[in-house]
């Protein structure tokens, strides 16, 4: 295997390597990762809605697309974890394909590859399969066969819905439900909030909307979100003109400066919990906040935020923490003297003194 590329997609190319499927004059890669390989092929683009991801296929040289058109002899997918969001993803890749054309999908063998090979074949009538890497890639020609009332179903659940008065899509961050640790961040976040603020991991905008209701004379809110594809929701949900919506990459810090930081930071890259994610929001909160600036955030109770927020040297409190969330309000303070009354002062020396 190549290091750092993902198992699914060594996995994918590997009927190309033996042979089994041609590479054709050009191809749609929807999910798009770098590979070494694609530097031999004649043309991929690639379809890439999660930002970090996007910079990576844009900078290896390849051609990117955000909304993919026309049709092609290859369309290759790596599909997302959600039933619905893999399912839609199978008929939009039928939609791009020229007849005759192939389909390639490849998904790794926890995330329900064998069942989603079945839906396929549900659809096609006959699959070609291989499996390698704990991962199984399975491939399908389009033609006459395929059921057109199965696709038509499938489409469906690729498109907008709603959710308690939000528009949702299947594949993005909380779309079947509000997540509860944002609910419980909305429900105490203070009614004083003045100037601008950042919402960092915005989502299709739950938090954003909650700031604003609490503070209704906020000047501007700014959404970063690195799903391209939650962003376009959030647009739909948040019409007025004080919203901004930045496709961005949080962990790379962010360009601007503001009075308040709203956030519930990501903690998984892929099956993986990986803490440094969360940690890079707090840096990149840090860094953009004015003297005096404050950041609101909630976290899964066990994740061990409060010494990034001491070796940031901001003080802050956990005003709230219950069997499964923490919230951890912080505030960036010249002096670091306590924030106010009943705000308990906590940095790196008044940790030590503790010990």
């Amino acid at each position: 295997m190549v290091r750092g590329v993902s198992p699914a997609l060594e996995t994918l190319l590997l009927p190309f390597e033996r042979g089994e499927i041609a590479i054709p004059r050009r191809a749609l890669l929807l999910g798009a990762e770098v590979h070494p390989a694609f530097r031999e092929w004649p043309h991929v683009t690639g379809w890439q809605p999660f930002k970090p991801l996007a910079d990576a296929w844009e900078k290896a040289g390849h051609p990117r697309s955000d909304a993919p058109a026309g049709t092609w002899p290859l369309v290759l997918l790596l599909p997302g974890k959600s039933r619905d969001e893999a399912l839609a993803a199978f008929a939009k890749a039928y939609d791009l394909l020229e007849n005759g054309g192939t389909l390639v999908v490849a998904m790794a063998n926890l995330a329900g590859a064998q069942r989603f090979e079945k839906e396929l074949e549900r659809a096609a009538g006959k699959v070609g399969s291989l499996q390698k890497h704990k991962c199984r890639a399975f491939h399908a020609v389009k033609d006459g066969g395929w059921d057109a009332a199965l696709l038509a179903e499938w489409r469906q659940l690729g498109e907008p819905r709603e959710l308690d008065g939000f528009t949702v899509e299947a594949g993005i961050f909380s779309a079947d439900h509000i997540d509860p640790g944002s609910a419980l961040l909305a429900e105490h976040l203070p009614k004083n909030l003045r100037g601008r603020v950042a919402d960092l991991g915005a989502g299709w905008g739950f938090l954003a909307r909650a700031a604003l209701e609490k503070n209704p004379d906020l000047k501007e809110i700014h959404l970063f979100e690195a799903d391209a594809r939650a962003l376009n929701c959030a647009r739909k949900n948040l019409t007025e003109p004080l919203f901004h919506f930045h496709w961005h990459d949080v962990a790379t810090g962010l360009p601007d400066k503001f009075e308040n930081v709203v956030m519930n930071p990501p903690f998984h890259s892929g099956q993986s919990t990986d803490i440094g994610l969360g940690r890079a929001f707090l840096r990149s909160a840090a860094g953009s906040l004015r003297m005096g600036g404050r950041i609101f955030l909630v976290a899964n109770r066990q994740l061990p935020y409060e010494a990034e927020l001491d070796a940031l040297g901001l003080v802050w409190r956990k005003p709230v923490e219950d069997a499964t969330y923490k919230l951890l309000f912080a505030e960036k303070r010249l002096d670091r003297p306590l924030l106010r009354p009943g705000f308990e002062e906590r940095t790196a020396e008044s940790q030590r003194s503790r010990r």
